[in-house]
């Protein structure tokens, strides 16, 4: 009884979630189909995430290659997966195969992983891979994402050698108490905006994956395409990581 009471709870918080969405995309003179909401079920029981599914929801996020390899296969296969954050080069494979149904990867920062994902999706002979390039928009020299001045170069990389990629944007991921709010989401819209002027794009070529549990609804007034929503939805981790 215990989990079936989480996991409604988890239901609870999915509903609350979009309506805030919704409220936060109509204030900033949009529509709420326009944000996309990647529910982050990293360390979460396939119980819960099946929970969250059946509610409806069909876009999900796992941050470590393992732990997705595992739980992906026993989920329905119409589930919209991404990848989000710094990915090891040499699990790019077996991430690729192990997840046929992954459709972005958040978190290209630098030329070794944008080609390893390249050859990836050649070699297994899959559709075209979407990629998001990563921008460390805080400067904390811990963290992963290109910097700021040099996301142009790496955008240019992957549209002009990367057959196999779709460049789909940038995202960026702040600093854990939020204090990098809301710079960074002002510097990552700079980011795009140099993009679109130097590669010819018109800003809806370029989403814009910025916001988390505790500043989504700040982040889509400020332009956000893509919230990535953890534990406001299923609660806060429950288990070490998998790398």
């Amino acid at each position: 009884m215990a989990a079936q009471a989480v996991e409604s709870a988890a239901v609870t918080a999915l509903r609350s979630v979009l309506h805030r969405v919704r409220h936060a995309a109509e204030r900033s003179g949009r529509h709420a189909d326009d944000v996309r909401v990647v529910a982050v079920s990293k360390t979460k029981p396939i119980s819960l995430i099946r929970q969250v599914y059946d509610a409806g929801q069909r876009c999900f996020g796992e941050n470590y290659v393992q732990e997705f390899i595992e739980k992906a296969p026993q989920l329905p296969k119409d589930i919209d997966w991404h990848f989000i954050g710094h990915l090891q080069s040499n699990k790019a494979k077996s991430l690729l195969a192990a997840v046929p149904n992954l459709s972005m990867v958040q978190g290209v920062d630098n030329e070794k992983i944008a080609n390893h994902l390249d050859r990836a999706v050649s070699s297994i002979g899959r559709k075209p891979l979407a990629v998001m390039v990563q921008v460390n928009t805080s400067g904390e020299a811990s963290k992963s994402g290109i910097e700021p001045s040099s996301c142009v170069d790496l955008v240019k990389h992957v549209k002009l050698s990367c057959p196999n990629l779709v460049f789909s944007g940038l995202m960026t991921i702040g600093m854990p108490d939020y204090t990098s709010t809301p710079e960074n989401f002002k510097t990552l819209s700079r980011c795009r905006s140099e993009i679109c002027k130097e590669l010819g794009m018109v800003e809806k070529q370029c989403e814009l994956s910025m916001g988390m549990s505790g500043d989504f609804e700040l982040a889509i007034e400020m332009g956000s395409t893509n919230v990535r929503i953890g534990s406001t939805i299923f609660g806060p981790r429950e288990y070490a990581k998998k790398q």
